[in-house]
């Protein structure tokens, strides 16, 4: 009789014994989907952005067009550099040397505010300066704009649109007062209406 008893305690024991594993496993079967979890949140890390930036600055429309289309051409993103005043039509009349552009164009040291001052210029490897000839040179925003970020190890270059005029040495001027060193590319005068495809051949001539 005592050995029965014996030999059903034994039994009851390796029973206990296989109850423990079976809820180990269910234990380790729960913990299974961590790695999945962590899938799902490296597909929700933002996209890397283009490592190109067009900054343009356009008072009618014409430097705009030309901007969008060196964008298509070069895969790149668009930033508008707007000026806190905007300018008027009557801001633009050339043959009034009392208009505002006109003032600002003589004076070297004219810097119109700008509306935004948080361009994105740090995300990007290569800028793109898009803006129209004034008086032979580019506007005086643009002077505020190169001044305004540290361009350092950047590398950049101008595109620009004219009523008559060449690109001349307006992106030398440029150069001159951009903030940090950068790597500059020369610069071209563009019909507003160019060609996407046209564009990116002279780009790949630039070796950007």
């Amino acid at each position: 009789m005592r050995k029965l008893w014996i030999a059903c305690l034994g039994v009851l024991m390796i029973l206990g014994l296989m109850g423990c594993g079976t809820e180990s496993g269910k234990t380790a079967e729960k913990a299974a989907p961590a790695p999945a979890q962590t899938a799902q949140a490296e597909s929700k890390a933002p996209a890397a952005k283009g490592k190109i930036l067009v900054a343009y600055f356009s008072a009618t429309g014409n430097t705009r067009t030309l901007a969008e289309n060196t964008a298509k051409a070069l895969n790149a993103d668009l930033y508008e550099i707007r000026p806190e005043v905007p300018y008027s039509k009557e801001d633009l009349n050339y043959n009034d040397e009392s208009t505002r552009a006109t003032v600002e164009q003589k004076n070297d040291s004219a810097r119109p505010k700008l509306a935004d001052k948080n361009a994105p210029v740090a995300d990007y490897d290569t800028i793109v300066l898009a803006y129209p000839i004034w008086w032979g040179q580019a506007p005086r925003i643009m002077d505020t704009f190169v001044e305004s970020y540290d361009f350092t190890g950047k590398k950049m270059t101008a595109v620009c649109t004219s009523g008559g005029s060449d690109i001349g040495t307006s992106a030398d001027y440029l150069q001159k007062l951009t903030k940090g060193k950068a790597e500059w590319k020369p610069g071209k005068l563009f019909s507003p209406q160019t060609k996407p495809a046209d564009i990116k051949s002279w780009f790949d001539g630039l070796g950007l």
